[in-house]
């Protein structure tokens, strides 16, 4: 008897927990001021609404650099759009182009600045590296590219390292 009182006891749990378990959730009902969309859905950017990042320049020459150089440029930037432009992200198109960006919202009207590092170290020849933006805008990647023309130097082979003639000079 006393393991059927406890049978009954098991089905009655199971039975509750799974009626608790699927009644509807309480949750907020999500609104636009919620969420700031910059495209509707047929890609097209609400017309003064959407953040824009209009950029100085897109790509920047160093010119020639010797090799094991590091050399940095800013890309300035403002957002001519109507709401907040966010960079969420940023990254090279290789470890030796290192971008720093910006970690707050833009406001419209707002500016600044997107450094990138180039480091030449183990490089030869002409150079054109990308840094990858990844925006709130529409489109929501921006590339911009940076581009050199590193020299050896004459002490060094092509693969940067010193060159023996032999002679142990």
């Amino acid at each position: 008897m006393k393991t059927l009182f406890s049978t009954q006891h098991l089905v009655v749990f199971v039975l509750a927990a799974g009626l608790v378990a699927c009644a509807p959730r309480q949750e907020k009902d999500v609104n636009t001021d919620m969420v700031n969309i910059t495209a509707t859905a047929s890609g097209n950017a609400p017309t003064g609404k959407a953040p824009f990042m209009k950029l100085e320049k897109e790509k920047h020459d160093f010119g020639k650099i010797s090799q094991g150089e590091r050399v940095s440029t800013e890309f300035k930037f403002k957002n001519t759009g109507g709401s907040d432009l966010v960079i969420s992200d940023a990254h090279g198109s290789c470890g030796c182009t290192v971008p720093d960006y910006p970690r707050k919202p833009i406001p419209p009207g707002g500016e600044d600045v997107i450094k990138v590092e180039f480091n030449s170290e183990g490089k030869s020849g002409k150079q054109e590296k990308t840094v990858t933006l990844t925006t709130n805008c529409e489109p929501p990647n921006i590339v911009i590219t940076i581009a050199s023309e590193v020299i050896v130097p004459a002490d060094r082979g092509g693969d940067g390292h010193s060159k023996d003639d032999g002679h142990g000079h």
